[in-house]
């Protein structure tokens, strides 16, 4: 389950604050994993929680007609930004700003564990197009790497299972039997960027000045132990899922 969350405060409270470092910090998804969720035929694709569009610029460039849905201003800056042809509007999962059956994939990356799923997953099937398809994505670290649990203890953990996708899906009614996948992938940070990754983690934003200078110190000891040449290679699973929406005479 993913559980680096603070449920004393809410994520756009603590992710608006670090909209900049998100962006310096988060990486990517790798491209074979966007081609199984989405497929490479241009459609009317949603990005939901879109964040400051990491996912977004990806399926722009593989020519999808995108529509980023974002509640926060400054995650949005990022966005119109970083992938202009895009389109960017203000909403949330629960209250999708998007007319009933719009869409051909609604996607969301790094976000639908923190979204009230019974509502979200009502509002992804009314704009869904008959058959369309959800695409749920996440980065997460590899803690089999010994080094890579270390961090994961000083930041928080983050790992995905039955409960973050398959169950809500399941008990909705709404979509059809989810399908998973894998992908490796490894990023290069410096140490300014691994700690403007560790400070776009919602379990380091949430917390005071203090508290956070002492997860820091405890990262660089990390990057000074584990770098080379001054960069850090840090190994991710990015976990993958992808259902159909059922139509009404199935459910």
């Amino acid at each position: 389950m993913i559980v680096n969350r603070d449920e004393r405060r809410g994520p756009a409270e603590s992710f608006a604050s670090v909209a900049d470092a998100y962006e310096r910090g988060r990486p990517g998804y790798p491209d074979e994993s966007v081609r199984w969720l989405v497929g490479n035929e241009p459609a009317d694709l949603v990005d939901l929680g879109a964040g400051t569009g990491k996912l977004t610029r990806s399926l722009v460039a593989l020519g999808h007609r995108v529509t980023a849905v974002e509640p926060l201003a400054e995650m949005r800056a990022h966005i119109q930004t970083n992938a202009p042809a895009a389109r960017v509007v203000e909403g949330s999962a629960e209250a999708i700003p998007l007319p009933d059956a719009s869409a051909d994939v609604v996607a969301s990356a790094q976000a639908f564990h923190w979204f009230d799923r019974d509502h979200a997953l009502r509002e992804i099937a009314r704009i869904l197009r008959p058959r369309g398809r959800m695409a749920l994505v996440w980065n997460t670290r590899d803690d089999r790497v010994p080094w890579v649990a270390l961090l994961s203890q000083a930041i928080g953990s983050e790992t995905v299972d039955f409960y973050d996708a398959e169950q809500p899906i399941a008990a909705s009614g709404l979509f059809r039997p989810v399908e998973q996948a894998r992908f490796g992938f490894t990023q290069q940070l410096d140490r300014q960027t691994l700690l403007d990754l560790v400070l776009s983690r919602s379990y380091c934003a949430s917390r005071p000045p203090s508290e956070r200078q002492r997860v820091f110190d405890q990262v660089a000891e990390i990057f000074d132990e584990h770098a080379s040449d001054g960069m850090l290679e840090l190994p991710y699973v990015t976990r993958c899922f992808r259902t159909q929406r059922r139509d009404e005479e199935e459910r």
